[in-house]
């Protein structure tokens, strides 16, 4: 796995971004207590600072977690925005609405349990913002299920776009910077997930996309048309 920034660095980012509070802290130590894969307060601030540029009034997840990132994007909304949830894991899930909670932002959050492929066919656009972060390898159909659904000035965020425990870096380099053809390649279906997503994203011609080297690299796609 590569380090997207050198900690010194991703310390000095830390420190200029926008201070966590007391119940994101409490999450981020349960995340590091527990191993618990999320996006840290890096890419948190970045996420609710799109929210805010985009005055982002829906939100939809693919994929919740314990509800870190849905918590950062909440602050932004208005008193009567909404952001969906959507997690596999009960008990992940059901975190998710406690710390929700205490941050007072349960009445803007609906929480699906189940697919989020699945669940998105149950919502009717248009979302502000999406954020993408379920499994890899599903990603580019993640895209394709709420492209519809985002208007011109919207924002679609994947993240993982540059490594994680499962995504061998350097195949995904070779095929998204250089061309080559991963069929030419012994590549895990995660890794090809985020490389034909890449893909998908940037040869859209109504998308703008850009890759910010943040926590495990965050792949930005702004609606231009």
């Amino acid at each position: 796995m590569v380090d997207v920034l050198a900690t010194e660095v991703e310390r000095f980012v830390r420190a200029v971004g926008p201070e966590p509070d007391e119940t994101l802290v409490e999450m981020d130590e349960f995340a590091e207590r527990e191993g618990f894969p999320h996006v840290g307060p890096e890419v948190g601030g970045v996420l609710r600072l799109l929210a805010r540029l985009t005055d982002a009034e829906r939100i939809f997840e693919f994929g919740s977690g314990y509800g870190y990132s849905a918590y950062w994007f909440a602050e932004a909304l208005p008193g009567d925005g909404e952001i969906v949830l959507t997690e596999v894991d009960e008990d992940e899930l059901e975190l998710a609405r406690e710390y929700m909670a205490v941050g007072g932002y349960d009445e803007l959050a609906r929480y699906e349990l189940g697919d989020a492929m699945e669940t998105i066919e149950s919502y009717d656009g248009p979302f502000d913002v999406v954020l993408i972060d379920h499994q890899k390898h599903r990603y580019a159909d993640a895209f394709e299920a709420v492209r519809a659904s985002i208007p011109p000035g919207g924002i679609v965020v994947a993240d993982n776009a540059v490594t994680a425990g499962v995504i061998e870096f350097e195949k995904l380099r070779e095929i998204v910077a250089d061309g080559t053809d991963p069929d030419t390649l012994e590549v895990n279906d995660h890794t090809r997930g985020i490389a034909d997503y890449l893909q998908r994203v940037t040869d859209d011609p109504e998308f703008e996309t850009v890759l910010l080297p943040l926590g495990e690299g965050i792949a930005v796609s702004y609606r231009v048309e």
